[in-house]
């Protein structure tokens, strides 16, 4: 039975890979029968034509592979099944042709019909979206997935992980902002994420932390969770790390403040005046809470920034993400561009 819906399932992956590639035209063979997933499809992909022409990129091709997570609900008759798609994207501009790759989670639910098996729901998983707290406001031991699932407790109690921070803290010389370091570390363990540090549900602004951290950005720890920008891992069950380190919004007031030393950064107008490991964080209602962070590793042929993250793996994706499903037409933008020396 395992084999004969994951021929619905690999049709159904085929048709999402083409329609990344070929956005304008209908696919001849889906296994899709849910209505409202199809309306929102042919929505998202008309949008996606119409940004791939203002971008001015040639889309070339499209390789989507799909890992079953695990399998919720499985009878004769039905199947739901948890997986994620990994996305890589190749385009041409100016000459160049360049790769980008998003992983995505998503619950389907088949049914049989007769001898094939049909995709009747479409559940995304967009945990871009979360709320501003959520990373920091779940109790350790009964942290839910992006599901609504309970997860594991957290691992036992953690050194400081890296002992570089205590050169950072006790330090008052400046140290100059390693670009490419930070960029290489997030190329580095943008897919997996770095096993030495927690991996929360709501990934980003830990994951952009550390590669500020690679990049020589020194800790400014205070042991207040309030203030400061710091990282120790968990004592027992409670937390040791500063909401700046793992909120988004906090690392955005964070990252406004005034200080003469430290992690600085200026607030630019334009993506085309970031450099290599800077930040561009993401409010995705317009409301002034910004939900998503991510880091600066590469720059397309035109000079825009391309941006890695994590929660929804992303390497060198085009930074105004109006691929995401969390995107809508009230997104705001910051644009951060991290001090020199520190």
């Amino acid at each position: 039975m395992e084999q004969q819906w994951k021929k619905s399932l690999y049709v159904y992956v085929d048709q999402l890979n083409k329609g990344r590639v070929a956005p304008g035209i209908e696919p001849r063979q889906t296994t899709i029968k849910d209505p409202r997933f199809l309306d929102e499809q042919r929505i998202r992909f008309r949008r996606i034509a119409q940004w791939y022409s203002r971008r001015g990129i040639t889309p070339l091709r499209g390789e989507t592979g799909v890992r079953t997570l695990r399998t919720v609900r499985q009878n004769p008759a039905e199947v739901v099944a948890d997986v994620a798609l990994h996305s890589a994207f190749y385009y041409e501009k100016g000459g160049m042709t360049h790769r980008e790759d998003v992983i995505e989670s998503e619950r389907l639910t088949f049914v049989r019909k007769g001898g094939d098996w049909e995709i009747i729901n479409v559940e995304r998983s967009v945990p871009e979206r979360n709320a501003v707290r959520k990373v920091v406001e779940t109790e350790p031991a009964l942290r839910l997935s992006q599901w609504g699932e309970v997860l594991p407790a957290p691992r036992p109690s953690q050194p400081l992980l890296n002992r570089r921070v205590l050169r950072g803290v006790s330090s008052a010389r400046e140290v100059r902002y390693r670009r490419e370091e930070a960029a290489a570390y997030a190329d580095r363990w943008w897919k997996d994420g770095n096993p030495e540090f927690e991996i929360f549900e709501v990934d980003c602004t830990n994951y952009v932390s550390q590669c500020l951290f690679a990049g020589g950005a020194p800790i400014n720890y205070t042991g207040k969770r309030e203030t400061g920008w710091w990282y120790k891992g968990y004592n027992g069950a409670q937390e040791w790390w500063s909401f700046s380190w793992a909120v988004s919004d906090s690392l955005q007031r964070y990252l406004s403040g005034s200080r003469s030393s430290g992690l600085r950064a200026e607030v630019v107008e334009r993506p085309e005046q970031l450099m290599l490991g800077d930040v561009i964080q993401y409010d995705w209602d317009g409301n002034g809470h910004y939900q998503h962070s991510t880091i600066v590793t590469a720059f397309d042929a035109g000079g825009m920034p391309l941006v890695n993250a994590r929660t929804v793996s992303s390497r060198h994706r085009f930074w105004d993400y109006k691929d995401s499903y969390a995107w809508t037409d009230r997104t705001a933008y910051r644009f951060f561009h991290i001090n020199d020396y520190l």
